[in-house]
């Protein structure tokens, strides 16, 4: 079975054009995709908000945020 990082969905961001030649070079330096750097900081982000818990929740989740319109 598939781990919840094997899994994946796209994201499509608009960023300007300068700012993405000097992230993909930094990520170029750290032997990494952008796709891995950005994974990575979305995880960091997360678990910063929510804690490492939000990998045990199921995908429809509501995040706090979302329970205090309720």
């Amino acid at each position: 079975m598939a781990t919840q990082e094997e899994r994946t969905a796209r994201l499509t961001i608009l960023i300007d054009p300068r700012k993405k030649a000097a992230f993909e070079r930094l990520c170029e330096a750290e032997d990494m995709t952008p796709s891995q750097v950005v994974r990575r900081m979305i995880r960091e982000y997360v678990e910063s908000r929510i804690g490492a818990s939000w990998r045990d929740a199921p995908s429809t989740a509501r995040t706090p945020r979302q329970n205090l319109r309720r």
